[in-house]
């Protein structure tokens, strides 16, 4: 069985019974391919035939060209899904890439808005204007629920039930969720769909869709993320912002505040709690206010 058959063979798979999206088979495809080019390059182009010499071989090739660890890691978890498939096919007799350690990755603290600087954000989208209304929902949505952009853009009315104060959310990999919604958001949709998003649909036909750009089009997350900068613009803050800096605000709040950690993980929709604990930082301001409640020199 040739390479291209066997890597479209485990593509198939991740997509029809893993629920995996169209971006994770890509990305999964290129770190693959990338190891076959690599293979070719070097004289052993057979995935059946690979050793743990040709590992080895391999992330020596990945560190010297200077990838970084994050990116190694990936390429190794990766390969490593790669064979243990095609090891449960028994196309193989052993994972070459089961006994591969590499060290613990770059950890970055995400970054996020304090409450005053939210403050901020939500005070450049006052104004009756349809744009105003639909920009104080869009960002009453991403920073009351967390959502994903994709989610946001992906959001239809039928999925917001205003009677139970939640939305369901298709997130990532076909895993459905149902999110709060809070009354700050409820509202700021209400007026929205009252007015400014009938204003904008009448320049377009009829949709389902959320969210809508000025021609009454369904928002994309390019253009989500178009209207935050043109927030921050707006606002006093000399930030910038991406949407994925509300998520994180999200997250980050509701544990300062108190809420545990399995909640979160549960909002965000993330499949392991490992994802989730890179936001069990403090922020500078409780860190700041636990040590004048608990240093007897502060």
């Amino acid at each position: 069985m040739t390479n291209e058959l066997l890597l479209q063979d485990f593509l198939r798979y991740i997509v029809t019974e893993r629920g995996y999206s169209l971006g994770t088979k890509e990305a999964y495809q290129r770190d693959i391919e990338d190891f076959c080019a690599f293979l070719t390059n070097s004289g052993e182009s057979n995935f059946l035939e690979i050793d743990h010499l040709d590992v080895r071989v391999y992330l020596a090739f990945l560190n010297d060209h200077a990838y970084s660890r994050n990116t190694i890691s990936r390429k190794i978890a990766s390969l490593r899904s790669f064979f243990q498939y095609m090891l449960k096919q028994e196309k193989i007799q052993e994972n070459p890439f089961s006994y591969v350690h590499l060290k613990k990755k770059n950890q970055r603290l995400p970054r996020f808005f304090y409450e005053k600087e939210i403050e901020a954000l939500f005070q450049s989208t006052e104004g009756e204007k349809p744009l105003d209304q639909r920009n104080r929902a869009l960002l009453e949505i991403l920073y009351g629920s967390g959502l994903r952009v994709s989610e946001c853009a992906n959001l239809t009315i039928s999925e917001v039930d205003f009677d139970n104060s939640v939305m369901l959310i298709h997130g990532k990999g076909n895993k459905d969720r149902y999110v709060p919604l809070g009354s700050y958001a409820a509202d700021a949709l209400l007026e929205y769909f009252s007015d400014g998003r009938q204003k904008l649909m009448k320049k377009h036909l009829p949709h389902d869709f959320v969210f809508v750009n000025h021609r009454g089009a369904q928002i994309t997350p390019t253009g989500i993320e178009y209207v935050l900068n043109q927030l921050i613009k707006k606002s006093s803050l000399t930030t910038d912002i991406h949407p994925h800096m509300l998520r994180h605000t999200f997250a980050t709040h509701l544990l300062n505040n108190g809420a545990d950690l399995r909640t979160v993980q549960e909002l965000l929709g993330h499949a392991n709690l490992s994802t989730t604990q890179i936001y069990t930082h403090v922020t500078k301001e409780s860190l700041q206010k636990n040590y004048r409640s608990f240093h007897p020199r502060a």
